[in-house]
């Protein structure tokens, strides 16, 4: 499933040809994805204007003019793609080579910009269906929406604080991997980041969240270095593109590349990348997802 980093990647692709366009209309060709369309689907769109291209966790968030969020969910395989008269491209291509199949476009959007930029489609592909999409009549509804209510924040910004996960963490007994990968702490934080973060900050996957606060409620030294390297990862990712996908068109058509390098996941087996190591990477499975860390230098 694309994690974070790459939603904000998609996002960002599909701005440039979404933001200020007239949805002239809507091609919806089933009843359903993971789950169904919402009554008049289509109708509810066709004439609005998109206003802004958001993102909360791994939801793409697109702002209608009529105050609405259209809420999109890629799933396991979703994609979007735009085309023009003379130019078909996509906003990400995943490492992971995503679908181009006609018979797997499920929704076109036809998109009007103006006369200088005229039309193009924006196509969303999913041949598993395992992603979705809804419309939130008001934006001011989305926090207490069954999508959104009690996520935690986002670890994009300087909100997520050692102050803020000590009282996330305090007095908890759950191993720090599984406690990362709660949602209601950190919205958007995945497998792969939670991974890459403990390596970062030298911290067992295995170690108690709780041991990482003082008993006065205040987070200790090594709970600020872990909120440090979870920001930091994130901001790396996007910076790298994100780490599941593999190149995108850029809005110019100009092709970007992916350095994004993993230090510990799916290297199982591999040296650890610390010159003062000397270990190698090793494999655990906690709550059915594999685990990779160095159980040397990650204490």
């Amino acid at each position: 499933m694309p994690e974070l980093p790459e939603v904000e990647t998609v996002r960002r692709g599909l701005a440039p040809a979404m933001e200020g366009a007239r949805i002239v209309a809507v091609d919806q060709r089933r009843p359903d994805l993971r789950f169904p369309f919402p009554a008049d689907f289509a109708d509810r769109l066709a004439g609005r204007t998109i206003v802004a291209l958001g993102r909360r966790a791994k939801y793409l968030l697109i702002e209608l003019d009529d105050g609405g969020v259209l809420v999109c969910h890629l799933g396991m395989s979703g994609s979007f793609r735009v085309e023009t008269e003379t130019l078909a491209s996509a906003p990400a291509t995943f490492h992971h080579k995503r679908s181009k199949l006609a018979r797997h476009d499920h929704v076109v959007f036809h998109l009007y910009a103006g006369d200088t930029s005229g039309g193009c489609k924006v196509i969303y592909n999913d041949p598993r269906r395992f992603g979705f999409m809804d419309i939130v009549a008001t934006k001011g509804d989305l926090d207490a929406h069954p999508y959104f209510a009690g996520m935690g924040r986002e670890p994009t910004g300087n909100d997520l604080d050692a102050a803020y996960l000590a009282r996330k963490f305090a007095g908890k007994s759950a191993p720090l991997k599984a406690a990362l990968l709660d949602q209601r702490v950190i919205a958007g934080l995945g497998n792969i980041y939670v991974c890459e973060a403990l390596w970062r900050a030298r911290l067992s996957p295995r170690r108690l969240a709780g041991s990482l606060v003082r008993v006065n409620g205040q987070p200790g030294e090594r709970l600020v270095t872990l909120s440090t390297a979870i920001r930091a990862v994130i901001a790396d990712a996007i910076a790298a593109g994100g780490s599941s996908l593999r190149d995108y068109v850029r809005a110019d058509g100009s092709l970007g590349y992916f350095q994004h390098s993993f230090s510990v996941y799916d290297r199982e087996g591999a040296p650890c990348p610390r010159q003062d190591c000397g270990d190698t990477v090793r494999r655990i499975v906690q709550s059915g997802r594999s685990t990779f860390y160095c159980p040397r230098c990650q204490r």
